[in-house]
């Protein structure tokens, strides 16, 4: 089902996804949170394609955030062994499905291994149409300091001036790989925070809770979050055109 997108002054070009739940779903099965995890990522596989069919051009996913590191070390270890295979089973795939790869975050805590199947798998899949954007050891906070040092040193080395700093001037930063902001972020599993996930990039996004844990959430979940999102009116801080009035 393709959901009134033509008609929209606003096309949902870029979903953000904050994959929750995962240990839940597993609890409530008698599972492994491992086993959970692994049941997420499959669901990756699915949400692609259902994604691309709404005319998505990119999917950002909030896989593994800064804090947690903190989670019991056991479950840390499963994680990046998960991570591993993921990128080692699907970086062919996503290839041949025309899906480009990038993995998005500090990765200062990653192995080295971990690290060089990261290039191999961005390498591998970088001709894709749909972009597939995985948020590792990401922060939003930690990525407004990276961009605040870049500032700082474009000043040092008289690139840049103070006076020349501007929301549109600090937002270049933050765009200048193309990650453009999202227009829908999805949360699954019930909570209702963005859990510090592109702080800066959302100011104006759309916001999707849903009680689904994330293995469930599949493709009649995701329409039904797109079919939502085409139901708001979006007016950025101002009121509606009459144009605007009219389409919705």
């Amino acid at each position: 089902m393709i959901i009134k997108a033509k008609s929209s002054l606003h096309p949902l070009k870029h979903v953000a996804i904050i994959m929750d739940g995962n240990n839940r779903w597993a609890k409530q099965r008698g599972l492994s949170g491992v086993a959970g995890h692994k049941a997420g990522a499959e669901r990756i596989r699915d949400i692609l394609p259902t994604a691309r069919n709404q005319g998505v051009e990119t999917v950002s996913l909030f896989a593994f955030s800064s804090e947690n590191w903190l989670r019991p070390a056991i479950e840390v270890r499963g994680l990046m062994s998960l991570f591993s295979t993921y990128l080692k089973q699907e970086a062919k795939l996503l290839r041949d499905d025309g899906i480009k790869l990038r993995v998005i975050g500090s990765k200062e805590r990653f192995s080295d291994r971990l690290n060089r199947q990261i290039k191999d798998a961005e390498r591998l899949t970088q001709s894709g149409e749909l972009n597939l954007n995985l948020y590792m050891d990401y922060g939003g906070r930690w990525e407004i300091a990276q961009v605040a040092q870049k500032i700082a040193e474009n000043i040092e080395d008289g690139s840049l001036s103070s006076k020349d700093i501007s929301a549109e001037n600090i937002d270049s930063y933050f765009t200048h790989q193309g990650l453009t902001p999202p227009d829908l972020c999805i949360r699954t599993a019930g909570e209702q925070r963005i859990s510090n996930f592109m702080l800066w990039q959302m100011a104006y996004t759309e916001l999707y809770f849903t009680d689904c844990f994330w293995p469930d959430f599949d493709k009649n979940a995701f329409e039904h979050a797109v079919e939502d999102y085409y139901s708001r009116q979006r007016r950025f801080g101002s009121r509606l055109t009459k144009q605007e009035s009219n389409n919705n």
